[in-house]
């Protein structure tokens, strides 16, 4: 039982990083009615081949999978939000480690050898601090018990934000350049590459292409999220 509640809370009580209300424990990221509201696909549970479909002709791919539905100004999207631009990396641990629960149970992802987030250029890593995907795809690599490799995928070329353009101008408009680096660890392997959103999945396409040149692997991905 708590006998009192320190001083900072009282100034700046914890709060729902979904929708800003007040939280009853700090060690809490998001409310309970909230995470009863939050849009979850179960794709990887359902056999759905939705996430797939979105690669279809473009990427050989043995599983696909989002946790969650992307909706403009829903839930979802404050919580990204504050995962990319206000540091709250918790909800990127918070959204692996349920996803990586979940895939564990799954047969298909049992086969899973690595782990590969999709990278920030070295610029943009720096300026911000960290990668946004970076405690989502640790907690989902020590769920499925195996090795998180992010100094396999490097990006190469400085992009900007393209939060803010229409689907179409992101897809004409992706000149984002990946190279490999360690690439003998990428032999015979069955590798998931996870990043926080799927749009037109432009990005995943130039990582995946990277990661199955010439490695004679398979590949998987799966995503906090879904447009």
């Amino acid at each position: 039982m708590k006998l009192f509640t320190p001083i900072i809370d009282l100034f700046f009580p914890p709060v729902c990083l979904a929708c800003d209300g007040n939280l009853p424990e700090k060690n809490l990221q998001i409310c309970v009615n909230c995470r009863h509201e939050l849009p979850i696909t179960n794709f990887h549970l359902d056999g759905s081949d939705y996430v797939k479909k979105v690669f279809y002709g473009r990427l050989q791919l043995e599983n696909a999978t989002a946790l969650l539905r992307f909706h403009k100004k829903g839930i979802v999207q404050q919580l990204l939000h504050n995962l990319k631009y206000r540091e709250h990396e918790d909800i990127g641990e918070l959204l692996g480690n349920w996803l990586g629960e979940e895939l564990k149970t799954v047969e298909s992802y049992k086969s899973i050898d690595l782990v590969v987030p999709v990278p920030l250029h070295k610029a943009k890593l720096k300026k911000r601090g960290y990668n946004q995907v970076e405690k989502f795809g640790q907690q989902i690599a020590k769920s499925l018990n195996v090795p998180y490799a992010d100094d396999i995928l490097i990006k190469t070329s400085a992009t900007k934000t393209q939060v803010f353009k229409k689907r179409e101008a992101r897809w004409q408009q992706n000149n984002e350049i990946f190279t490999i680096q360690n690439e003998e660890r990428l032999k015979d392997k069955h590798i998931l590459l996870v990043d926080d959103i799927i749009t037109t999945g432009a990005t995943m396409e130039v990582c995946s292409n990277e990661l199955t040149k010439t490695h004679n692997n398979k590949l998987s991905i799966a995503a906090m999220a879904i447009a």
